[in-house]
C-alpha cells in the first residue's frame, strides 16, 4: 500500500527529483513547486509567476541545496533554502521545455522542448553553446549519459531516439522506432496494435552510460546499447498495455522502473538479457528457453518473479504495482534508509512505494 504525501500542492503533480542529501522536489501545473524533506514533510513551497506548469525539476549533485526547474520557456535555478529568491533565470527556449538534464560535470544544461529542440546551456558561461534541432515533433525527454559529459540521448513524439556528441551539431545515430520494429520485439503484434504509434516518451541512461532504455506510447519498452558512435537495439518488450509515460533505471543497477498510462508500475531485471546479448557472437540467437517459478507477494496488488523470464523466454515484471492512475513521473530513491519508487500521477499528491527486497 502506498504512503501518500499530500498538502504540498492542488493541481496534478507533473515532475520529481530527489537529492544525494534526501530532498524531494516536485513541480505541478499552474506553476507550483514544492520542496519535501525525505519522510514527507512540507519543507517549502513558490508558484512561479506566469503560473506555466512545471514539467522538469533538477537537484544539483554538487551543491545539494541548488534547484534547476523549468516551466514554460524558463529555466530557473533557485535555492531550496530559499524558494521565493531566484539564483538565476533562463529563456533560451522557443517553446514549452519538457525535460532538463544535466551532464556529469555540472557545467551543462539540456533542455528538450515542443518544437523539438534540445537547447544545452553552458552554465560557467550563462549562454546556450549547442542548439540541436534534428527531431521533427516535440522532443519529450533527454538524458546525458554518466561518465561522458559531451553525450546525451534523445526521444520524441516523432517516434525517433537519437544519440547526440557535443562535439557536432548532426545527431551521431538515429532510429525510427516504428521502422525498426519488426524482429526485435519478442512478442507478436497484437490486433489493434497499429492504433498506437510509437511515439517516444522517456529515455533513462544506466548508470555504466552505455546502456539507455526507451518508454513508447505502443506500450513497448526498448533496451538500446551505445557502441561506438551507433546504437543497437538489445531488447524490446511488451511493457504495458497502454503508453509508456517513464522509463527509469534504478542507480548502479540494470533493474528498470516503469510507468504507464495503464495505471501500472512496473521493475524489470534486464542484466541477465543484456549480458546475454552481448556475449552472443552472433546479434539474433533464438535460446532454448526453461520454465521458470514465480510468486505472489503476500498482501496488496503487488506481484513479483522470482527470475524474470516465463517458458517462453518472455520477459516477467519482478513487481508489478496497480497504481490505478496514469503515471506523470517515476522516481527512485531512498527515504529513511530504504529504498523507494515515488510517483506522481493525474492527482496533486505523490504516492510512496517500499522497495525493500531490491
Amino acid at each position: 500500500m502506498a504512503v501518500k504525501w499530500t498538502g504540498g500542492h492542488s493541481s496534478p503533480i507533473l515532475c520529481l527529483n530527489a537529492s544525494q542529501e534526501g530532498l524531494v522536489a516536485s513541480g505541478a501545473e499552474g506553476g507550483d513547486l514544492v520542496v519535501w524533506g525525505e519522510d514527507g514533510t512540507l519543507l517549502g513551497h513558490t508558484c512561479f509567476q506566469g503560473a506555466e506548469d512545471v514539467t522538469s525539476v533538477l537537484f544539483s549533485p554538487s551543491y545539494p541545496t541548488k534547484l534547476y526547474a523549468s516551466h514554460g520557456e524558463t529555466i530557473s535555478i533557485l535555492d531550496v533554502r530559499s524558494l521565493k529568491e531566484r539564483l538565476d533565470d533562463f529563456h533560451v527556449n522557443e517553446e514549452e521545455i519538457n525535460c532538463l538534464s544535466l551532464n556529469e560535470t555540472e557545467n551543462l544544461l539540456a533542455s528538450a522542448d515542443d518544437s523539438g529542440t534540445i537547447k544545452i546551456l553552458d552554465l560557467e558561461n550563462k549562454k546556450i553553446s549547442r542548439s540541436l534541432k534534428r527531431h521533427s515533433n516535440i522532443c519529450s525527454s533527454v538524458a546525458f549519459r554518466p561518465q561522458r559529459p559531451q553525450s546525451l540521448v534523445s526521444c520524441g513524439l516523432d517516434m525517433q531516439v537519437m544519440l547526440w556528441n557535443l562535439r557536432k551539431a548532426r545527431p551521431l545515430w538515429i532510429t525510427n522506432l516504428q521502422e525498426d520494429e519488426t524482429e526485435e520485439m519478442e512478442s507478436p503484434q497484437s490486433p489493434g496494435q497499429l492504433l498506437n504509434p510509437a511515439l517516444a516518451h522517456s529515455v533513462s541512461v544506466a548508470s555504466c552510460g552505455n546502456v539507455f532504455s526507451c518508454g513508447a506510447e505502443d506500450g513497448k519498452v526498448r533496451i538500446f546499447r551505445v557502441m561506438g558512435v551507433k546504437c543497437e537495439q538489445e531488447l524490446g518488450f511488451k511493457g504495458h498495455t497502454l503508453g509508456v509515460a517513464q522509463v527509469c533505471f534504478l542507480q548502479e543497477s540494470y533493474l528498470l522502473l516503469t510507468g504507464g498510462n495503464d495505471g501500472k508500475i512496473k521493475l524489470w531485471d534486464v542484466s541477465s538479457e543484456i549480458e546475454k546479448k552481448h556475449k552472443s557472437p552472433t546479434k539474433h540467437t533464438h535460446r532454448k528457453k526453461t520454465k521458470r517459478a514465480t510468486y505472489t507477494k503476500q498482501g496488496g496488488n503487488t506481484h513479483a518473479s522470482v527470475t524474470g523470464e516465463d517458458e517462453h523466454g518472455k520477459i516477467l515484471p519482478k513487481l508489478s504495482i496497480e497504481h490505478g492512475e496514469k503515471v506523470n513521473w517515476l522516481l527512485s530513491t531512498k527515504v529513511k534508509g530504504y529504498q523507494n519508487i515515488l510517483v506522481a500521477d493525474q492527482t496533486s499528491c505523490i504516492s510512496v512505494y517500499p522497495l525493500k527486497e531490491f
